[in-house]
């Protein structure tokens, strides 16, 4: 097991103390600290996920307003 040391502004540890009293605060804050990592990979595979859906919207051509309109007439008198 590893040995952390961090610093935090006082209020920050009060409020800590308070809120996890009694309980195992290094079991508390090694919960927060995967709950951090697991929000950082969230972060990650949502910021890949829009870099790749716009780059898919550069890639292709836009859709002019009359070929749009075509299409929709096409639709309309499909049986």
């Amino acid at each position: 097991m590893a040995t952390v040391n961090f610093s935090v502004p006082d209020a920050v540890k009060e409020a800590f103390n308070a809120a996890f009293k009694g309980k195992n605060k290094s079991a508390v804050i090694a919960e927060l600290m995967m709950k951090a990592v697991e929000e950082a990979r969230t972060q990650r595979r949502r910021a890949q996920a829009v870099r790749r859906i716009l780059a898919r919207r550069i890639r292709r051509r836009p859709v002019s307003d009359e070929a749009i309109r075509a299409a929709r007439r096409e639709l309309r008198e499909w049986p």
